[in-house]
Formats: structure tokens, C-alpha cells, sequence
């Protein structure tokens, strides 16, 4: 565990050099952020009663989006990795005493948890101070709040064990570009990162919502706005257990099989 713990601990602090990186990120999503809420404010003037969600509920929901962007992106992906697979660097990574896999997933984490402090501060603290409906509103109680964290670690580790999953499929690949495209195309939709799930007709978002990416940033962002709420919350936060346990799995055992068959060209 000690040396999963040391992996975590340079990749985190090898992240927050990064600050013109993440200034610039800043600063579009800020943007991005306000450009979203004003398209749909333009749609809810026409009729606020034709969607499922209050427009306050709907701008919380999209700037804690942006605030977590890091976390919950899956189109973020590091190319290291997919490099040592391609040029057979994977071997060095292989002669170490650790668990691939394991050290990968660390990796994974630390990376984005560090893009998330650096970004998360000033957006939150910008939205918090905007006027209402525009701004962020607080979650209802402090049980809102608990379910939130809770998911929110839940949706992320979610997002880690499917970008696993992407890397191990290049072993089967020549080039990692068409999973990657394929992937992220996928999961940006259907995790409500392009619109939020409710604004889907019922027959589709019902299933949907069962797959495993609207487990990810899809749950705890509607926890916190409010649109779940009772025992959708135990549903919700069970079924991303489900699908961690399930992808995690599938991660390690596609891991284990893939190494079977690494072939090293060249010296």
C-alpha cells in the first residue's frame, strides 16, 4: 500500500505545477459555464413548465459540473500510458513489484484530484456570489450535503475504472485514437455532461440511467441541486457501488489476461 501511496503523492504534487494550465482552464470554464446557463435560460423563458428541472436546480447542477470538470472528464486520459503500451515502455512498468493495474488506477486519481483543487476553488466561490437564478445555490440540508459527498467519490472512482478499461483495450489495438474517440463520444452523453438526464424522453432515460455512466458525475450533481432526493438517493448511490465493483473487476481481469500476451518488438 505504502508504495500506491507514494505513486499518489508525486503524481498529485507533479499536478499543481501546472498553474497557467489550470488558470487558462479556469477562465473557460467560466464560459463555458455562463454560455450553457444563457441557452438554457433562453429555452425556460419560452416555458419553464416544459422541463423537469427548476432553473436554480439546473445552474447548481452546471457550475459544480465546471467546479469538477477534472474529476469527471472522461475524455481526459493520459497519454503516457497510452504510449508505454504502444512503443513498449510497458516493460519497464513491468519489471516493477507492483500491481499494474493498482498503479495505474493511482496515477489515474491523482492526476485529476489535482487539476480539480486548482480549478474548483475559484469557480465555486464566483458562482456562489453570482444573482440568483444565475448562481450556485446551497444544497437543502446537511443530508443532501453527506449523500453528495458520497456519491461524488462514488462517480469518480466510476470514471477511473472506465478509463482503465480504455487503456487495456490498446493492448488490443494498433492505435488507441478510435476507442478513445468511440469512448468519449459514449460517456460524455450518456453521463448528462452534455444536457442532464432528465432532459431525456422518459423511455430513454429510464434506461439510461441504469447504465453505469449515469453513475458517474450524473447522481451527485443532481443530489446536490436537489432532483434526487429520498430513497432515490440509496438507489442511486447503490447502483454506482454495483458498477464500481463490476467494472473494477472487469478492469483487473482484462489486465491480467492482456499481460499474458504482451510481445516486445525490438531490443
Amino acid at each position: 500500500m505504502q508504495k500506491y501511496i507514494s505513486f499518489f503523492r508525486l503524481r498529485f504534487v507533479n499536478g499543481l505545477q501546472y498553474r497557467a494550465a489550470a488558470l487558462a482552464g479556469i477562465a473557460t470554464q467560466f464560459v463555458w459555464g455562463a454560455m450553457g446557463i444563457l441557452i438554457f435560460k433562453a429555452f425556460y423563458e419560452a416555458d419553464a413548465s416544459a422541463f423537469p428541472m427548476k432553473f436554480s436546480a439546473l445552474t447548481s447542477y452546471i457550475w459544480m459540473q465546471q467546479a469538477f470538470l477534472a474529476l469527471y472528464m472522461t475524455w481526459f486520459l493520459e497519454n503516457e500510458i497510452f504510449d508505454a503500451i504502444n512503443n513498449g515502455n510497458i516493460a519497464y512498468e513491468l519489471c516493477r513489484p507492483i500491481d499494474i493495474y493498482n498503479m495505474w488506477f493511482t496515477r489515474s486519481m491523482a492526476n485529476r484530484i489535482s487539476k480539480a483543487v486548482l480549478r474548483c476553488i475559484p469557480i465555486l466561490i464566483f458562482a456562489v456570489f453570482l444573482p440568483k437564478p444565475y448562481g450556485l445555490s446551497l444544497p437543502k440540508d446537511g443530508k443532501a450535503v453527506i449523500w453528495f459527498l458520497i456519491t461524488m467519490l462514488l462517480g469518480f472512482l466510476l470514471v477511473v475504472a472506465f478509463c482503465m478499461l480504455v487503456y487495456i483495450v490498446t493492448f488490443y489495438t494498433i492505435s488507441p485514437m478510435g476507442v478513445r474517440m468511440v469512448a468519449v463520444t459514449m460517456v460524455e452523453f450518456f453521463a448528462g455532461a452534455v444536457i442532464p438526464l432528465p432532459f431525456l424522453p422518459n423511455g430513454v432515460r429510464q434506461v439510461v440511467e441504469i447504465l453505469p455512466f449515469a453513475s458517474m458525475q450524473n447522481v451527485p450533481l443532481r443530489i446536490y441541486s436537489g432532483d434526487i432526493a429520498g430513497r432515490g438517493l440509496y438507489a442511486s448511490a447503490g447502483l454506482q457501488l454495483f458498477w464500481l465493483v463490476i467494472l473494477i473487476l472487469a478492469g483487473k481481469k482484462l489486465t491480467a489476461k492482456a499481460l499474458k500476451k504482451v510481445a516486445l518488438q525490438g531490443g
